[in-house]
């Protein structure tokens, strides 16, 4: 009972927590001090007034326990993390993060005790006038490695960032504001540094000073610098020990796995020796295969899941994490996630998420985004009765009629600050939301509908002379997650979105047609949109997949109007 409670409590994901808070707050505290650096654009004494205030929290012993204790909780969960790594083969930004981290460490340490150790110890006078005029004047060569540190430390942390927040629905609108961000403080930082740096070469900096005052220079004794030195070589001591105790009980662990190693074969017929221990997804990877793994073996997705063809009933239980994920994508039996899984017996496997040659997907003129699960507003409409409207048309009046019809829809989907993601036939698919929120989504695909219904309208008495009956819209909107991004093949891919949200989309439109009305929409997107509807335009409908009804309002003419959602059609000649 001990050892589950302790397993719970050591889980992967609690760990993988606690090293993001970590370094958020490392990452916060790295922030603040290179925006203080950038105060010395101002003068020296600017941003030496700045520090007293940024220190009365990190100076403190609640504020040097944070600091400290989560730099060195950091540092011991990413060795850690290079120990538990069965394989180094890996994409180039995680191994980019990896380098970046172990070298911060080694630019650091002697800042870190010339600094704060050595204030602490003997109260050495640490201000900006002190550090930068040694850093600057007095050592060059320290001003160098500590920039380059700057600037590793502010990469590794935007990295980090990234690869949390890159799921986040928001996140994508934001990114340009991030991009900004990044690039403009270290900058400033750094010129801060070269302003002050100067501004202390000048003699009339030093003449300006009074005894006792702002920039008297104080130093430690002989005895003093021998201890800084020997804390300092001691925490480099400490550093190269842990990272090569880390290398060593890898070299061990594999000496030690080389006797129970299991194969993995694959559907395609190649098979891999690998130790118990190692993952389906780095077993792929030693191997050379390609494997879709959008999260970067997180387990936050499922685009790495296998189906276990032989050996499945001898896996390893899924944990926690991986068993969330399955439940959610109603995973079939033998169907495991290959970040998660460690096998430890030989297995048959088939990747469910074949990835193809670069080459052959990849077309440069048009971006590739990942598949992401957001909450969006999706919109079908189509033309009821169509069919029977051309029987007697020559293909080219349909053509020419088919076309005005996808104008309407088209700009009015624009207009709303949607996405027109295909036609179908005679029907139409929009997004809404992609880059907002769900609120915005249900409004815009409500402006929408609105404008195609106004503009059928006015496309009918155009083509009145044309038409034997009025062309005749049926609309249906729902709200939900689903997952977006680029499918397709070579040339011929697009943004688009699937999932049960858009299923139920496609189901309303039919519901529209089966009640006569223009415009069908769930319950959540009159609640999103802040729809009072009357329960009297409410039905229970059925919908294919569900075991419960939905409920959806018929939003006729006359109710539009009194909710404020029918627009007047164009003008003639608009």
């Amino acid at each position: 009972m001990t050892s589950d409670v302790k397993k719970h409590f050591w889980s992967e994901s609690r760990i993988r927590k606690t090293r993001l808070a970590t370094g958020l707050v490392v990452f916060v505290f790295l922030s603040m001090h290179m925006a203080n650096h950038a105060a010395g654009l101002l003068s020296v004494a600017a941003a030496d007034h700045v520090r007293r205030w940024l220190l009365m929290f990190w100076r403190t012993l609640p504020g040097t326990v944070v600091l400290y204790g989560s730099l060195l909780a950091h540092m011991g969960l990413s060795l850690r993390s290079v120990y538990i790594r069965r394989s180094f083969t890996m994409p180039k930004s995680e191994a980019m993060q990896i380098i970046l981290g172990l070298v911060v460490p080694l630019l650091i340490i002697d800042h870190i005790v010339s600094t704060r150790v050595a204030s602490s110890l003997f109260h050495l006078r640490d201000n900006y006038e002190s550090v930068v005029s040694a850093m600057w004047i007095t050592s060059p060569f320290d001003g160098w490695r500590q920039s380059i540190a700057i600037v590793i430390l502010w990469i590794h942390g935007c990295i980090g960032i990234h690869f949390w927040l890159r799921y986040r629905p928001w996140y994508e609108a934001s990114r340009a504001g991030f991009l900004a961000i990044a690039i403009v403080l270290p900058v400033l930082s750094l010129l801060g540094f070269v302003v002050m740096g100067r501004a202390l070469s000048g003699v009339d900096f030093w003449l300006n000073a009074l005894p006792g005052e702002y920039n008297d220079p104080t130093g430690l004794t002989d005895e003093e610098a021998a201890v800084i030195k020997s804390i300092r070589w001691s925490l480099y001591g400490a550093f190269f020990l842990s990272l090569g105790a880390v290398l060593i009980l890898r070299i061990i662990r594999r000496l030690k796995e080389r006797a129970h190693l299991i194969s993995v074969r694959y559907a395609n017929g190649q098979t891999v020796r690998i130790p118990k221990g190692f993952t389906l997804l780095e077993a792929s990877r030693l191997a050379g295969l390609s494997h879709y793994a959008v999260c970067g073996g997180k387990g936050q997705c499922s685009t790495c899941r296998v189906q276990v063809m032989d050996g499945w009933m001898q896996l390893p239980p899924a944990d926690s994490l991986e068993q969330g994920t399955l439940d959610r994508i109603k995973a079939a039996p033998g169907v495991r996630l290959a970040c998660q899984l460690r096998p430890t017996a030989n297995l048959t496997v088939m990747p469910l998420m074949v990835a193809m040659p670069q080459s052959a997907t990849v077309d440069s003129s048009l971006e590739v985004v990942p598949g992401r699960e957001r909450d969006i507003a999706v919109l079908f409409c189509d033309l009821r009765h169509f069919t029977m409207l051309t029987e007697n048309r020559l293909p080219f009046d349909i053509v020419f009629l088919l076309n005005r019809y996808f104008a309407v829809v088209g700009h009015a989907v624009e207009e709303a600050g949607g996405r027109l993601d295909k036609f179908i036939g005679d029907g139409a698919m929009a997004l809404f939301g992609i880059g907002g929120t769900p609120e915005e989504a249900c409004r815009q695909a409500l402006k929408a509908a609105s404008s195609i219904i106004a503009g059928m309208q006015e496309l009918n008495r155009q083509l009145s002379n044309e038409l034997t009956s009025p062309l005749r819209i049926a609309i249906g909107i729902h709200t939900g997650p689903a997952v977006v991004g680029t499918l397709g093949y070579g040339g011929v891919r697009s943004l688009t979105a699937i999932g049960d949200t858009v299923n139920v989309a496609s189901r309303l439109e039919s519901v529209a047609k089966e009640f006569e009305t223009q415009l069908v929409v769930s319950e959540p997107v009159a609640v999103l949109a802040g729809l009072d509807v009357p329960d009297a335009a409410g039905r229970n409908v059925a919908i294919r997949g569900r075991s419960s009804l939905l409920k959806v309002f018929l939003l006729d003419e006359k109710l539009r109007q009194t909710l404020g959602l029918s627009e007047p059609a164009p003008a003639p000649g608009s």
